[in-house]
């Protein structure tokens, strides 16, 4: 392996001047920066990250906290984690990924002995049991998701309340006045996580508004819960004409199921979905969807996150502001396609 001695003597200077070129802790001119660079590149030298860490007090290093759990759809955390992965190594960051469910304890582990120099939180509650830690002096972070206090915190995610909002607003507005909403998994809802009741609320709220009548229904997702949660939402609303679903795997045993039981998809009844744009584009009929924008809500954490630890190497100061970090909720879309169109003439109220 090349050595740092090695790579000074290539550019003609000293090891220290090496050293203070990689680590940025003395001013280096730009003609001598330029050379030990180059040396760099033609030898191939790899600074020892334990060294470095050590010598810079910074890993480079991100821990994604990421519980995978079996209520939840694994593919769209893993897309996220992914997109992460992406932007991190982009911005010469590494990711370490904690995907069991130790909540506190992992997060003291991992930035107590220094191991990540910063946190990205996913699958985020309302009453997250972690952001105590954070907020006692914790580590840089960012959560891909909305607490329902996010008071000196740095959160970025989807509007889900603007989300549930628009899809009873687009039913609503093709004249559905009952409708059902097929929901997460039940212990998603106990744990009380941010992205399921926010849209909830939302659904709920504009609902209200416009007069809709909203029936909502947990469910474990397959055929035999969707079957059972389908069977009593008609026996409990038998109006009901339109279905939003949040639940990945509740889509293609809901759409079997309705055409089992003669209802055409949107003729008798029409679904919306908030979930990923392939699941909405291939089901068996094209989703009306408010898609999940998982790869860019894992880029603009990386990003929020490393302007933050820039920010904080530069000046030290707290980058809070009227005590909250900031929030960022991305705008949610709805994309009209083939499952969603006016009620029946029969289901409309004179």
């Amino acid at each position: 392996m090349v050595t740092l001695v090695e790579v000074a003597r290539h550019a003609g200077v000293s090891a220290s001047t090496v050293s203070y070129v990689l680590s940025g802790k003395r001013p280096i001119s730009d003609l001598t920066r330029r050379r030990v660079r180059d040396s760099i590149d033609q030898l191939g030298y790899q600074p020892h990250a334990g060294a470095r860490a050590l010598a810079s007090s910074r890993s480079r290093i991100i821990a994604l906290m990421v519980p995978l759990r079996t209520d939840m759809y694994v593919p769209v955390m893993l897309e996220i984690a992914v997109a992460v992965a992406t932007a991190a190594r982009a911005h010469g960051y590494d990711v370490l990924l904690l995907t069991g469910e130790e909540g506190p304890s992992a997060l003291r582990r991992v930035t107590g002995s220094g191991l990540a120099e910063a946190v990205i939180l996913m699958d985020v509650q309302l009453d997250d049991e972690r952001l105590p830690v954070l907020r006692a002096a914790g580590p840089p972070a960012v959560l891909v998701g909305l607490p329902a206090d996010p008071a000196g915190l740095d959160c970025v995610d989807l509007d889900f309340m603007a989300a549930g909002a628009l899809c009873v607003e687009h039913l609503a507005g093709l004249g559905h006045r009952e409708v059902a909403v097929i929901g997460e998994a039940p212990g998603v809802y106990a744990r009380h996580t941010g992205f399921a009741e926010r849209t909830l609320r939302g659904l709920r709220d504009r609902a209200s508004e416009l007069g809709v009548g909203l029936l909502h229904r947990p469910c474990d997702g397959g055929h035999d819960a969707v079957a059972g949660v389908l069977a009593r939402v008609f026996d409990e609303r038998p109006g009901v004409t339109a279905f939003v679903v949040q639940n990945e795997t509740a889509v293609e045993p809901l759409l079997a199921l309705l055409r089992r039981t003669g209802r055409a998809v949107p003729e008798d009844v029409s679904v919306v979905a908030v979930c990923p744009e392939p699941i909405a584009a291939q089901a068996s009929v094209a989703l009306t969807s408010v898609a999940i924008p998982a790869q860019e809500l894992g880029r603009r954490a990386v990003e929020r996150l490393v302007t933050g630890l820039s920010a904080d190497m530069a000046d030290h100061e707290p980058r809070a502001r009227d005590g909250v970090v900031g929030v960022e909720l991305l705008t949610p879309v709805l994309t009209v396609r083939d499952s969603s169109g006016p009620p029946p003439a029969r289901a409309v109220r004179s």
